[in-house]
């Protein structure tokens, strides 16, 4: 009998998390954002922006039930850091999800300084719809607004959804590190 190595199982669950951390050390801090996120016990990898057909989006505390310590897991992160002091700093994941379950979705990732957390998830958001749009065949305009191809989504009937999760924050007022994480974790 073959066994399934990790790498042939398409996810069928997945879940958002977010944090922030601060520390005089860069990688730390980092650490400390993924504690916040309640996953700074697995061993991470970074995977690109394909959210797999079928899968379901569940509770954050539902899926690290399934997740112990050292266990390898895929993850497409957002993160962002910074030690200038009181800079405004995000780190967003969108989803975009086809109304077609057997389709595939798209994840994004979106880092920036300077925006508020509302503007920062509408542009995850936005990335991700538009990657889906464009391999759905969906015609939109580029130069509209993303409320104004939101719509042109919407109306398609093709895109079931879209939604982001986002941590903000502002760069530690002494200077040191602040790094801040969002990432859709997904199981197998």
């Amino acid at each position: 009998m073959a066994t399934l190595n990790i790498l042939d199982r398409v996810p069928t669950e997945a879940f958002f998390t977010r944090g922030v951390g601060t520390h005089k050390e860069k990688l730390t801090s980092f650490e400390m954002a993924l504690r916040m996120a309640k996953i700074a016990h697995l061993n991470l990898v970074n995977v690109s922006s394909i959210f797999p057909p079928q899968c379901h989006l569940i509770k954050r505390e539902d899926g690290l039930e399934s997740l112990p310590p050292g266990k390898v897991t895929f993850a497409v992160i957002a993160r962002n850091e910074t030690n200038e002091p009181n800079r405004v700093l995000a780190a967003a994941i969108g989803l975009a999800r086809p109304r077609d379950p057997k389709l595939y979705g798209y994840l994004s990732e979106h880092h920036s300084y300077g925006e508020t957390a509302k503007k920062a998830g509408d542009y995850a958001e936005d990335l991700a719809a538009t990657m889906l749009a464009t391999t759905l065949g969906i015609p939109f305009d580029l130069n509209l607004a993303w409320c104004e191809r939101e719509q042109v989504y919407r109306m398609s009937k093709q895109i079931v959804g879209s939604k982001s999760i986002v941590q903000s924050a502002r760069g530690h007022r002494d200077g040191i590190w602040t790094t801040v994480v969002a990432a859709c974790v997904f199981l197998a």
